[in-house]
């Protein structure tokens, strides 16, 4: 009987450590398709594409060492009347390799409404150059969209944290 509670106890104790699966975005992917529209291929909006610079690591002492951050991207939809449209966020690492895609299908963002994208600060796939490529679609005359990187980590009472904005290139 004691070779049985002890076992059991072992088991239990294995069970309670075991290795959880770590999400890599708390932004969940199924917000994505809450949002999902259809447009269509002949419409009159105007196409664009932006460039942010992300951080999910960066140096610290050396470039031998480096600190984990937080990364949120804030997608803005900066007009006052038009809903816009988001068409694709491509996420790539230091070497321009992409990690993953957010959404890859049209998501609609109400007049200045916000949502955000957020790398974890344990998922550092991105390294330290790491960017996004945003492709979106506004009507006419309307204001561009505004995407911002929001870096952050507090370690103990030191707190760390910048911004970086987005630069059309398309």
């Amino acid at each position: 009987m004691k070779k049985f509670i002890f076992l059991f106890s072992i088991h239990v104790l294995l069970i309670g450590c075991a290795e959880k699966k770590v999400e890599m975005s708390s932004i969940n992917p199924e917000n994505w398709s809450k949002r999902q529209v259809s447009l269509q291929p002949k419409d009159s909006l105007e196409h664009g594409k932006s460039y942010l610079s992300i951080y999910s690591q960066i140096y610290s002492s050396s470039e031998h060492k480096t600190h984990n951050l937080t990364a949120m991207v804030s997608l803005r939809n900066t007009s006052e009347k038009d809903t816009i449209y988001l068409l694709k966020a491509e996420y790539f690492d230091t070497h321009g390799t992409s990690v993953r895609t957010y959404f890859n299908h049209p998501i609609y963002l109400a007049p200045l409404e916000t949502t955000e994208i957020i790398i974890d600060e344990h998922d550092i796939e991105g390294g330290t150059g790491s960017n996004f490529i945003i492709e979106w679609k506004i009507p006419k005359d309307c204001p561009e969209p505004l995407f911002e990187g929001i870096m952050n980590s507090t370690v103990g009472q030191q707190g760390l944290s910048f911004t970086t904005q987005s630069r059309r290139i398309q």
